[in-house]
């Protein structure tokens, strides 16, 4: 089946050392563009994950987030717990299956991708935030067979135009 519609994330957190309290890597990739955002985040715990989703609310405007994020898939661990509190936001959640990474395939395949730059067992410590983001922006500017050859930067980018430009249309 072709996926052809733009707004559908999976969601995943990635940790460096299992040991103690320490910072994890949210990453959030876009179904259809491939896009992937990687960030930052304190803990693996969801009052983390929810900042973190506060933030990108803020980043692409309260009207456009559901429309930018229709659904978004998580696992079930904990620090998702409380994930479907956004669906006051107009986006819609859904869980995984326990032990179903498969039903997350693209999400496990970027974090794959995005050990090349942190490899498992390395401190999320020893990256800055803006190191995190960096590892996100060159994955996007790799062109993908499967997008004919454009990068998910540029695919995201033309969702992003559309979403925005509808929104400017409506207002005016």
């Amino acid at each position: 089946m072709m996926r052809i519609v733009c707004g559908h994330w999976e969601i995943d957190t990635v940790v460096g050392k299992r040991s103690g309290k320490e910072s994890v890597v949210l990453t959030l990739v876009e179904k259809v563009s491939d896009f992937y955002l990687a960030i930052k985040i304190p803990g693996k715990d969801s009052a983390s994950v929810m900042a973190a989703m506060e933030v990108l609310r803020e980043e692409y405007g309260e009207e456009k987030f559901p429309e930018i994020f229709k659904t978004i898939t998580a696992d079930n661990g904990s620090e998702f717990e409380t994930l479907s509190d956004i669906e006051e936001w107009g986006v819609g959640i859904y869980f995984a299956h326990p032990y179903s990474s498969w039903e997350r395939a693209q999400n496990e395949r970027h974090n794959r991708l995005f050990r090349r730059y942190v490899p498992k067992g390395v401190s999320i410590e020893n990256y800055s935030a803006e190191q995190i983001l960096s590892f996100a922006d060159e994955m996007n500017a790799m062109p993908r067979k499967q997008l004919g050859y454009y990068t998910p930067e540029e695919i995201f980018d033309e969702f992003l135009d559309q979403v925005y430009s509808v929104f400017k249309v409506r207002a005016s």
